[in-house]
């Protein structure tokens, strides 16, 4: 049986001070015991961390957060739980990836996850509920997830999975639940067209009746509305006008009985669907959302800080930075926002269950015949084929001369050389730059110590980016793995365009909610 589980909040990372500097992320994983989350302010962390670089030839290493605490994941797909906050105060309870196919709900809840600090209340983010459906762009694999809260069989392959979302959702210190959807077309009150009528669902905010009497924030109907208008304060476009939708459940509509925010309000919890359109872009859905979460969450009384500017740009570059996993306690790491698309000679731990840390909670690696494909979202962004090894403890850095300044780079960190890197002796282990040809005359052994090695050293096939100016330095004692560095090289072809938003186009569901 799976299990979900909890992770503290990673920081926020940027890119360094110069833009081919590729930070690698706050590499976050999932604990198995319920915690509240620290933000970076909370944590006395600064929410952005650069790269030591300066007008000097010093060189420059990249850093990346604090992952001691950071328990790794394996590779089922399960849902995970972040609770973020204070832990006291309102706690509001956002739901992500339910139905695969609609990229904007999960990218936001993923965002409000790595880039929002909260400053009052808690906020509780299960970003991707759905997984198994995300990872294959479908509304539902085993059927639609969000017809399943009202009755279940017990040999129903998600039966799981929805026992403890509703566990999560009846939780006592849950005040109020969002759930977010990418909806069809657009909602008028209406008949403005095939695509614009009372049977559409995007762009609109969804409750099953307008009150529920008894609740803390029992006004569904009012909550609703001033969403709507503060959603409609920063329209794209007159077109992209948001609707209230009423859907009276109660009142015979056999489809919304069997949803997730009609089990929270049989149970006395105010719940609210938030439907974005698929006619838009993943950014353009992820930016609507958000402005809807955000005018909930101030309603609630959760406050909150957000790292990113609140605009369609501002969310794609969010998006799109520090995407990156890591193995081994972090000690072998890998960025991928222009990695290849595939990876070989990668050194895994033999005979365990992957263990792997991600920067982004809709980041997956996922079993693929013999070897693992890596996941952003329903985007396939490399393939890793493994050399099993297996693992030691080592001396966690590596010292080395860089552009003639010497430099401890600590394992599961890049540095950047401009010219020449020469790696130190290190007492019984031996170094190997993969994929450097270089001659070592009069060596006693195969380490690739006390030589310099420059880009041209390096086949351009074994780079981790497709530009081909990140490599590994890998340390071995005798054939067990110790850990690794990367060496980014100044200079070189700079990185492509690329994608990486965590969606693919493709067909979507023409269904609603």
């Amino acid at each position: 049986m799976t299990t979900y589980r909890t992770a503290p909040r990673p920081a926020a990372f940027r890119h360094g001070v110069r833009p081919w500097l590729y930070c690698l992320a706050a590499l976050l994983c999932l604990h198995a015991a319920p915690a509240t989350a620290a933000s970076p302010a909370q944590a006395g962390r600064p929410a952005i961390t650069q790269a030591v670089a300066s007008a000097s030839p010093a060189p420059a290493v990249v850093t990346t957060a604090d992952l001691t605490k950071a328990p790794p994941r394996h590779t089922e797909l399960d849902f995970n739980l972040y609770k973020l906050g204070t832990g006291s105060g309102p706690t509001v309870l956002v739901v992500g990836g339910i139905q695969g196919d609609e990229p904007g709900g999960f990218s936001a809840a993923s965002l409000l996850v790595t880039h929002y600090a909260i400053t009052n209340g808690s906020v509780w983010v299960v970003p991707n509920l759905n997984f198994p459906s995300m990872i294959k762009r479908s509304r539902g694999p085993n059927g639609d997830m969000n017809r399943k809260f009202a009755a279940l069989r017990r040999d129903d392959p998600e039966y799981d999975t929805v026992c403890r979302i509703k566990d999560i959702i009846l939780d006592k210190r849950v005040d109020l639940i969002l759930n977010l959807h990418d909806g069809s077309g657009f909602y008028r009150p209406k008949n403005e067209g095939p695509m614009r009528n009372p049977m559409r669902w995007g762009q609109s905010v969804i409750i099953d009746q307008a009150t529920l009497p008894g609740a803390r924030h029992g006004d569904l109907a009012a909550m609703a509305q001033k969403a709507v208008r503060e959603a409609n304060g920063g329209l794209l476009s007159p077109m992209h006008e948001y609707h209230l939708k009423n859907t009276r459940t109660a009142e015979g509509d056999r489809e919304m009985e069997k949803t997730l925010t009609y089990f929270a309000i049989r149970h006395g919890k105010p719940a609210f669907g938030i439907e974005a359109s698929k006619d838009f872009s993943t950014e353009q859905r992820s930016y609507y959302h958000l402005r809807v979460l955000e005018s909930f969450l101030r309603q609630a009384g959760v406050g909150f800080r957000r790292d990113f500017a609140l605009t369609p740009r501002g969310v794609l570059a969010a998006l799109e930075n520090d995407v990156a996993v890591a193995f081994f306690d972090q000690r072998l790491y890998l960025p991928l926002d222009d990695v290849r698309a595939s990876l070989g000679y990668i050194p895994l731990k033999k005979g365990e269950k992957l263990l792997f840390t991600a920067s982004k909670p809709i980041l997956a690696v996922v079993d693929e015949d013999d070897g693992y494909r890596v996941f952003y979202g329903n985007r396939a962004l490399t393939r890793i084929t493994p050399e099993w090894r297996e693992y030691t403890d080592g001396p966690g850095s590596l010292s080395l001369d860089v552009d003639g300044r010497k430099v401890v780079v600590p394992f599961g960190r890049m540095v950047t050389v401009r010219d020449t890197f020469t790696v130190h002796p290190v007492d019984g282990h031996r170094v190997n730059a993969i994929g450097a040809q270089v001659a070592r005359p009069g060596a006693r052994d195969d380490s690739e110590c006390d030589v310099p090695i420059r880009k041209k050293d390096f086949q351009n096939r074994f780079s981790i980016d497709k530009s081909g100016n990140i490599y590994r330095v890998e340390v071995y004692r005798g054939e067990k793995f110790a850990g690794m560095i990367l060496v980014r090289f100044e200079g070189g072809a700079k990185p492509g365009k690329r994608d990486m938003r965590p969606s693919v186009a493709g067909k979507e569901s023409l269904l609603g909610y």
